[in-house]
C-alpha cells in the first residue's frame, strides 16, 4: 500500500481505501461491476450466464437477472438506474428491470459473442460491439438494429458513448481506437492505430473532452481526442492478457482506477500520472473490472475464476 499523498491541490492529504466488504454470489469469473448512475445500487455479471444487482448501502442482493444461456461479458446501467442492458456470448444483449430481474427484451442480430454494450445518455439508443467486428446501435424502443458498423478488423473490446451522446468511442484486438456519430455510423476519426498493441478498453472522460484508453502492455493512457496526442500516461499495473476496465474517480479529488493482472486494485493521481496514490490487496486472481460510486469514495472491483468476489472499499 502506497503513503498518504496529497491530493490533486496539493493542500488535503489522500486518506486510503480499506476493504469494508467481501461479496461472494456467482460461481464463475465476474466479468464486470458498475454502479448505478444515481448510486444507490451496483450490478456484477459473471460467466455463470447471470447478473445479480446489489444494493450500495446495505450490499445485500436485490435481484438476480437470469436468462442468457452463455456466459456475460458486459452491462450498462440506462441513466435513470432503472434499466440494465447486458452483453453475452449466446450473441445476445438483453434489456433488464434492474429492481425485479425481469428481462424486457432480448436483441438479436450480432453472429459472435457480444462483448461490450453501452447506453446513450438519452436512453434510447444502445451501442454493443462484437467478436464479429461490428458495432451496433439498437433502438431501445423496438429493440431493432438501426446500424450496423463494420468497425473493426477483430473483437470490438469497448464501446462508450460521450456525455451528450454525439460521439462514441469503439477499441479493438485490432489496435485501433476510433470515434462514431452515433447517428450516421459515419467514422469521425481514428485516434490509435497500432496492431502490436491490442487495445483492450476505451471511454470518454466524465467531461467528455478526453478518452482513457488501456492497451495490452501494461499501459493507461489519457487521449485529448480532438489533438489526437497522449497527455497523460499510468503504468506499474500488469495488464498483458485480458480485457480489464478502469474507470474515473471524480468524487473528491481525481483519480484514475483500474484493476491488474497481479490480483490488486491501482489508484492514480489523474493529474499527477507518476504518482501511483495506493494499491489495494485481497483479490486472489485477475481483477477484471472496477467501478466508482458518483457520490461517496467508494469502489468496487470484480475477480476472475480463482477470486470469483466482489470487493468493496471504501476511504477511512
Amino acid at each position: 500500500m502506497a503513503a498518504p499523498a496529497t491530493n490533486n491541490n496539493g493542500t488535503a492529504p489522500y486518506r486510503p481505501y480499506r476493504q469494508k466488504k467481501v461479496l461472494a454470489a456467482h460461481s464463475r469469473a465476474l466479468s464486470c461491476v458498475k454502479f448505478s448512475n444515481d448510486g444507490q445500487f451496483f450490478a456484477s455479471a459473471s460467466l455463470d450466464t447471470t447478473l445479480i444487482v446489489w444494493s450500495s448501502e446495505t450490499l445485500t442482493q436485490l435481484s438476480h437477472l437470469v436468462g442468457h444461456s452463455h456466459g456475460v461479458s458486459d452491462l450498462a446501467w440506462s441513466p435513470d438506474s432503472t434499466y440494465i442492458c447486458s452483453a453475452s456470448d449466446d450473441c445476445t444483449i438483453r434489456i433488464w428491470v434492474a429492481s425485479s430481474g425481469e428481462c424486457r427484451k432480448t436483441l438479436r442480430g450480432h453472429t459472435n459473442f457480444v462483448f461490450c454494450v453501452n447506453f446513450n445518455p438519452q436512453s434510447n439508443l444502445i451501442a454493443s460491439g462484437s467478436f464479429d467486428e461490428t458495432i451496433r446501435i439498437w433502438d431501445v424502443k423496438t429493440g431493432k438494429s438501426v446500424h450496423v458498423i463494420r468497425a473493426h478488423s477483430l473483437p470490438v473490446t469497448a464501446v462508450h458513448f460521450n456525455k451528450d451522446g454525439t460521439m462514441l468511442v469503439s477499441s479493438s484486438h485490432d489496435g485501433s481506437c476510433k470515434t462514431w456519430d452515433p447517428t450516421t455510423g459515419a467514422c469521425l476519426k481514428t485516434l490509435i492505430n497500432d496492431a502490436d498493441h491490442p487495445v483492450s478498453f476505451a471511454k470518454f472522460s466524465p467531461n467528455g473532452k478526453f478518452i482513457l484508453v488501456a492497451t495490452r502492455d501494461d499501459t493507461l493512457k489519457l487521449w485529448n481526442y480532438a489533438t489526437g496526442k497522449v497527455i497523460k500516461t499510468y503504468t506499474k499495473h500488469a495488464n498483458k492478457t485480458y480485457c480489464i476496465t478502469p474507470t474515473f474517480s471524480v468524487t473528491s479529488a481525481k483519480y484514475i482506477v483500474s484493476g491488474s493482472e497481479d490480483c490488486c486494485v491501482y489508484i492514480w493521481d489523474l493529474q499527477k500520472e507518476k504518482n501511483l496514490l495506493q494499491k489495494l490487496e485481497g483479490h486472489t486472481d485477475t481483477v477484471i473490472c472496477v467501478s466508482c460510486h458518483p457520490l461517496v469514495n467508494m469502489i468496487v472491483s470484480a475477480g476472475l475464476d480463482n477470486d470469483r468476489t466482489v470487493r468493496v472499499w471504501v476511504q477511512d
